[in-house]
């Protein structure tokens, strides 16, 4: 098909994989290109960026549009907890979701008006429809129905429990799925929409059930796999779809990778929108780990009045991530990147009706578009400027608990430790473990910064005793799944300390000694004259040992260690 003179529709288009495609677009002289978000401002931001690329183009070449396209138009703008905590619009969400598909119902909906508004020839879906409808953690929500059950019992229902069980009902998955692509079908029909172009997701960024990245749940996390399933799920009902003759032409881009980035920078580091407060806590106010543990509670932790500040990579709608994070993820075997632009390509060459490959709909099993020499090629540039940024500020980028899972962070910050107090491989090889212990507890108790920025982002710091813990108000493990008290038990302790707090005690000093002798011995048994492709750990990738990257030795852990390698390139 030909782009020309065509009217294109880029749902998510403020996305780094959005922003792309409508870059890639311009070069084929579409009518115009609607471009949407789920917020006002970034639909105007998107445009206003486009618009500053492209000087040349009439002023209504790009036009923006925002709201939420799984929900009525009534409620487009407004936000989904405001819609679960208000009983008249959760009924109307429920009554939307699960009744028979009328016409006064297809009409009411946002996507029918924002496609019937536009009738635009092409469509091309960037939004991660997974992650807006999995992640809504029907988990969590049933455990909360139960909770009010459970409390009510003896007295008779109350409002609360049957408000409780009506958000349960609001993050059903399937319906959801289900019902989005009927009302996408519908009115991508009464408009005679030509070509639908999904840009999917497997959830996992290309890994299997080991993925070691997840949020404090269990490995692999129920709702992580939940976002496959929906994806799964999502890419059968696209395969129907495209085969039901009066449908638009429908393909679907399914990257296997991570998808980076969209800018490197200094500043305050934000997640979910909001800043990352400071807060601290002195060895001499460390809490005593007896009785219960609380995720949650209040005072225990000093605000110091400010916000974490770091260096950063920009991922989109991955998120914000630190170099050692960004490092993790980009070691080979990891989830590794792909780029937004080479996506966007592909999207483009499909609609011309070229055939690249990745069309997931034609190809289930080999269309996926897998980590690229492009994006390999490109990490050196990215890492050697986010470590240029390091130096200029004076600061050290090692996790800000984005990823996950908070072992993740963990790791990285106990590798930043010893770095920090031996610098390479040989120097803490030759200490015992109770030295490096005292070593990294001195570093702890001076270090008001370091201290600070770990237990800011939730992962509290286990000293040497055992018994003692520095932490915020909330950590993030264990995780919180309704309760808040947990028994302190030296079973619990030992397994909180490995899935999510830094440990000075000095059987963990003992586990860091042992990976890194196992690191420096599989490299010892390389052959210095193989100079083939047969082995990529040699002792050059370890900069021979005279340095320790947190990222690149995480990276390993999770590979090998902790057996999380992806199989496929």
């Amino acid at each position: 098909m030909d782009i020309k003179n065509r009217t294109v529709l880029v749902l998510g288009g403020f996305g780094l994989v959005g922003s792309a495609i409508c870059r890639k677009l311009v070069e084929e002289l579409p009518k115009k290109i609607i471009v949407t978000s789920l917020l006002q401002a970034e639909a105007e931001s998107a445009v206003a960026e486009l618009r500053q690329d492209f000087p040349k183009l009439p002023k209504n070449y790009f036009v923006p549009w925002w709201g939420n396209i799984f929900v009525r138009h009534d409620l487009k703008d407004t936000p989904r907890e405001q819609v679960l905590s208000d009983e008249k619009m959760r009924r109307m969400f429920i009554a939307d979701t699960l009744d028979e598909l009328t016409e006064p119902l297809l009409h009411a909906s946002s996507l029918y008006r924002l496609i019937d508004s536009f009738k635009p020839d092409i469509i091309i879906d960037s939004i991660n429809s997974a992650t807006a409808i999995a992640y809504q953690d029907i988990y969590q929500q049933a455990r909360d129905v139960l909770w009010h059950i459970d409390s009510s019992k003896g007295r008779g229902g109350d409002a609360e429990t049957f408000a409780a069980m009506e958000r349960l009902l609001c993050t059903l998955y399937t319906p959801q799925l289900i019902r989005h692509v009927q009302l996408m079908y519908r009115s991508m029909h009464s408009s005679k929409t030509k070509i639908y172009i999904k840009i999917g997701t497997s959830g996992t960024g290309g890994m299997g059930l080991n993925i070691p990245y997840t949020h404090s749940e269990e490995r692999p996390s129920s709702v992580l796999l939940s976002k496959s399933a929906v994806a799964g799920s999502h890419t059968m009902l696209l395969f129907l779809m495209g085969r039901t003759p009066d449908s638009a032409i429908t393909k679907e881009i399914k990257p296997t990778a991570a998808i980076a980035w969209k800018k490197i920078g200094y500043g305050e580091i934000k997640r979910r929108g909001k800043p990352i407060d400071l807060v601290d806590c002195k060895p001499e106010n460390a809490v005593s780990l007896k009785g219960f543990l609380k995720i949650k509670t209040h005072g225990v932790a000093v605000s110091r009045n400010e916000t974490l500040k770091s260096v950063f990579i920009d991922t989109g709608e991955n998120g914000i991530f630190s170099r050692g994070e960004f490092e993790a993820i980009a070691t080979p075997g990891q989830m590794e990147f792909v780029t937004a632009e080479e996506i966007a390509e592909s999207v483009v060459y499909e609609i011309k009706g070229g055939n690249t490959g990745h069309d997931i709909i034609n190809a289930l099993d080999n269309a996926t578009l897998a980590p690229t020499y492009r994006a390999g090629f490109l990490f050196q540039s990215a890492d050697e400027r986010i470590r240029a940024l390091e130096k200029e500020h004076k600061v050290a980028s090692v996790a800000f608990e984005s990823l996950g899972p908070p072992r993740l962070s963990k790791l990285l910050y106990e590798a930043h430790l010893l770095k920090t107090c031996y610098g390479d491989f040989h120097s803490i090889l030759k200490q015992t473990p109770e030295k490096i212990s005292k070593a990294l507890t001195k570093k702890i108790s001076t270090d008001k910064t370091l201290r600070s920025q770990i237990i800011s982002i939730g992962i509290p710091i286990l000293l040497p005793d055992g018994k003692s813990l520095l932490r915020a108000d909330e950590v993030k493990v264990p995780a919180f799944r309704g309760e808040n008290d947990f028994p302190i038990t030296p079973k619990n302790i030992d397994l909180w300390a490995h899935d999510g707090w830094v440990d000075l005690r000095a059987t963990n000093m003992k586990r860091w000694k042992d990976r890194l002798a196992l690191i420096v011995e599989l490299s010892g048994k390389i052959d210095a004259d193989e100079t083939g492709s047969r082995y990529m750990y040699r002792k050059e990738y370890w900069s021979n040992f005279e340095d320790v990257d947190p990222g690149k030795i995480v990276g390993w852990i999770f590979s090998y260690e902790e057996k999380g390698m992806r199989m496929k390139a």
